[in-house]
């Protein structure tokens, strides 16, 4: 596994951001932070959307033992995690009582005017990725990022008709865009591998169109989630063994993660001098992760489980997928993964504190507290 050395002045460091960003996100709640929270990308901060597409189900999560955690109600949400995913935790650390809802649930006009003044929208759906044909072979339809953006486009356009084009633009200036994208594109490359250069470069670039558009709709404060070791996953360490007959990460997928990151940084950098009053926080997924394998024990966590689904059957709980049927693990807080490719509500809250309230060892250039409070 491709890796970063954080050290353990990096671990004192996480603990004591995790146990204050704990406090600061309790007050936060008794005031918001921003107007509204708007989510776009994959399956790790989907609340719904796909709930309501035709698709396999591979590409839901809408049924147990998915949400058996969720706060209030086991009832499965179509989020694909035992409970509340990064974007949720987030949400509350910006001091919203709730997530913003899924595009797909809101099927009236009005539904659609309360929740863009009042807290956002999520456009997010599982399986779907920078490229337009990214997840359609596995699942069947998914929402690509250039048809969240579609989606994105005809909100604002209506706030507009509403609220007249100055208010909408204050609105949208104030609030957080939150995306998390491009896994899914990386899982599919990695199948039948080419140029890994020309591959990550047309990704960024992909990216960079997406990021202009949605700055010229009005955004203004981009919180940016990068790609995850993703051959550590549940998932890739079945491929590893399937494929090579040994044990551990998968190392091609790992390398194409851990170099996409500067490339993503150098994209939002470049950008951020190019569009005046954009502002964003790039959180450093890769290095995130990579610190709870090396430091799996910590006064903030405890996980017992770093290489096995806590939902799901046979080795690494991947080769079976995670159902009313399959096992179920009983310490879901004492595992990293949750199924064979998303993590576990336990470090989803890591992830959402570190990208809130973290220091430059995982979040650059500014954290998503300092993020919201800046004035443009």
């Amino acid at each position: 596994m491709a890796s970063r050395s954080t050290g353990v002045p990096a671990l004192r460091c996480l603990v004591v951001v995790l146990l204050a960003a704990t406090e600061a996100s309790a007050a936060s709640r008794h005031r918001r932070l921003v107007p509204a929270v708007f989510v776009l990308g994959d399956s790790t901060v989907d609340v719904g959307n796909n709930n309501h597409l035709n698709i396999s189900a591979a590409g839901r999560a809408n049924y147990p033992h998915y949400g058996v955690d969720f706060p209030g109600s086991s009832v499965p949400t179509g989020r694909f995690s035992n409970g509340l995913n990064t974007a949720d935790l987030l949400a509350l650390g910006l001091g919203f009582t709730r997530s913003p809802p899924a595009y797909l649930s809101l099927t009236t006009d009005k539904a659609i005017r309360s929740h863009m003044y009042r807290g956002g929208i999520n456009f997010a759906s599982g399986g779907s990725g920078l490229s337009d044909g990214t997840g359609r072979s596995l699942f069947g339809e998914v929402i690509p990022m250039s048809q969240q953006l579609e989606y994105l486009s005809g909100v604002v356009k209506y706030m507009t008709k509403l609220s007249g084009a100055k208010k909408t633009r204050s609105l949208l200036g104030k609030s957080i865009f939150v995306i998390s994208v491009g896994s899914n594109d990386m899982f599919e490359y990695s199948a039948s591998r080419g140029d890994d250069y020309a591959f990550l470069s047309g990704l960024v670039t992909t990216y960079k169109r997406y990021i202009t558009a949605l700055y010229e709709m009005g955004a203004r404060k981009l919180s940016v989630i990068s790609i995850p070791p993703l051959g550590c996953l549940p998932s890739q360490r079945l491929r590893r063994l399937q494929q090579l007959g040994t044990q551990g990460c998968f190392d091609p997928l790992n390398d194409l993660s851990l170099r996409s990151y500067p490339m993503l940084a150098a994209m939002l950098e470049e950008l951020a001098h190019e569009l005046p009053g954009m502002a964003y926080s790039l959180a450093d997924a890769y290095a995130m992760v990579s610190f709870v394998f090396q430091n799996p024990r910590t006064q903030a966590w405890s996980f017992t489980e770093l290489e096995a689904a806590c939902c799901g059957g046979g080795p690494f709980g991947a080769a079976y997928p995670c159902n009313e049927t399959a096992p179920l693990c009983g310490d879901r807080d004492g595992h990293l993964f949750w199924d064979a490719n998303h993590p576990t509500q336990a470090v989803s809250l890591i992830a959402a504190q570190t990208i809130f309230a973290g220091n430059r060892t995982f979040v650059n250039p500014i954290n998503v507290r300092d993020l919201a409070l800046l004035v443009l």
